[in-house]
């Protein structure tokens, strides 16, 4: 299947990204929201689990010490972040990269477990596919989880569509859950998580108004989404 433009322009910024040393900065952003998250995945140490949008790899090397037995993938549709992250895994037996877009993940059905994707979601061309494709290559009872500070509930983020410099996804919560079940996942849950990072007393960058803007937003916090994938999922006939 050929690449779409978004595709082609999410991975040219995200090769940027990666050559400018911005994956190596994700985990400090990004460990205050999915810290909270990785007890309720109830990880098991044979577990098989997917990072979608696994950048540099510091969500993949942390699942890989909690899943000693088991075996973890992280897939990113950027060749430099995975290039990256490849260097950073060489301690690692259970533990391996590719490049790969989320709506034509290169592994088998059922493959894992448990899937997780932090901050990608809103990326994905077409988060309908991806959502479909993370049910096929789960096992049945194997569950996906997506985290993501971009969406329509949380109104302090919203500028971020003007400045990313790549195609984005504002769904709301319910549009997620939609998603979710729509695919085929039952369970669907959500909820949001609080980002507990201070805030500096003056701000000057570029992704908020100011301070107060970027407390609301962490006090609003990330959005969850999860589900299960159902034991009986097969179609049965009249």
């Amino acid at each position: 299947m050929k690449d779409t433009p978004a595709e082609i322009k999410v991975r040219s910024v995200f090769n940027e990204w990666a050559e400018a040393g911005r994956g190596e900065e994700m985990e400090d952003h990004h460990l205050p929201i999915v810290a909270p998250v990785l007890p309720l995945m109830n990880l098991k140490p044979d577990d098989r689990v997917l990072d979608i949008g696994c950048g540099s790899g510091w969500l993949s090397r942390r699942i890989a010490r909690m899943a000693p037995e088991g075996r973890v993938v992280g897939i990113d549709i950027a060749p430099e972040m995975v290039r990256r992250a490849q260097q950073s895994a060489a301690e690692y037996a259970n533990l391996n990269f590719m490049e790969g877009a989320v709506d034509r993940i290169p592994c088998a059905d059922g493959s894992f477990s448990k899937i997780i994707s932090v901050e990608s979601g809103y990326y994905w061309p077409d988060p309908a596919s991806g959502v479909r494709e993370m049910f096929r290559i789960l096992s049945v009872g194997g569950s996906a989880w997506v985290l993501i500070n971009y969406y329509r509930e949380n109104p302090h983020a919203h500028q971020w569509g003007d400045l990313i410099g790549v195609p984005t996804h504002l769904l709301s919560t319910g549009e997620w859950t939609t998603l979710y079940r729509n695919a085929g996942f039952v369970d669907v849950q959500h909820r949001q998580i609080p980002d507990p990072t201070p805030v500096p007393d003056h701000y000057s960058g570029r992704w908020f108004r100011d301070a107060e803007q970027m407390r609301m937003f962490h006090e609003v916090g990330a959005l969850l989404v999860y589900g299960t994938k159902p034991a009986t999922d097969a179609v049965t006939g009249p």
